[in-house]
């Protein structure tokens, strides 16, 4: 098993976890996906998200912040979506995506848990 099919596994074992992505945000692409939801499309929300990452990026450059991104919260009203930027020489521009219900998900424990998947990924 790849280190990216392990990072998704370990993200859809996160409690209340309905889909996991890495991506790309240079491209837009997804580069692996898991979900357990039809109604959520991960190739329109790896896409959707890439636009995201990408005008936070440029705020905070146009700021002059030095500083990393940890991870970006979107809070719906039933879901989480949680962006997680990599860090590390061999980050390469990728971010791990993660929907989850909020009726089952811990939000602190989901982002404890990316942050050590986030060292497993290799790609």
């Amino acid at each position: 098993m790849s280190s990216m099919d392990a990072a998704l596994n370990d993200m859809m074992g996160i409690e209340g976890a309905i889909g996991a992505a890495v991506v790309d945000y240079t491209s837009g692409m997804a580069l692996g996906m898991l979900g357990s939801s039809k109604s959520l499309d991960l190739q329109v929300a790896a896409a959707g998200n890439t636009e995201v990452v990408r005008a936070k990026l440029r705020t905070m450059e146009q700021l002059g912040l030095k500083e990393d991104i940890e991870d970006i919260l979107i809070s719906l009203s039933g879901q989480y979506h949680v962006i997680r930027p990599l860090s590390g020489r061999n980050a390469g521009g990728l971010f791990l995506y993660l929907a989850l219900d909020r009726n089952r998900a811990n939000l602190a424990l989901a982002r404890h848990r990316l942050k050590s998947i986030e060292s497993v990924v290799e790609v």
